[in-house]
């Protein structure tokens, strides 16, 4: 096994960043979906990601508000993304967020 492979660089923590970047570049590219599409297929969202980046910025020591957060992962303050893209959840996407949630 490498170094990157078993972590012991910064190699991988490289990697991980740019893959991490690419995935935010990705969902800034596909603002028509929706936040829960992405919970029904996938089981996380933008959401989801700002939390996780609040608590690893916890974690780490590093001090930062949960709008700070969603602001890095959105690319904008939440509030714009939510007006400006963030659609009615529908009564299927409702019932099939319920199901994906029940497995």
């Amino acid at each position: 096994m490498n170094d990157t492979q078993n972590g012991s660089d910064n190699s991988t923590t490289e990697l991980e960043a740019a893959a991490f970047r690419k995935l935010l570049d990705h969902l800034d590219s596909r603002k028509d979906v929706q936040n829960i599409d992405l919970m029904i297929l996938a089981g996380f969202c933008r959401n989801c990601l700002s939390k996780w980046y609040k608590a690893a910025a916890d974690e780490s020591g590093i001090p930062m508000e949960i709008d700070d957060a969603r602001e890095a992962i959105y690319g904008m303050p939440y509030s714009k993304w939510k007006s400006d893209f963030q659609a009615e959840a529908t009564s299927e996407q409702i019932r099939a967020l319920e199901a994906s949630q029940n497995k």
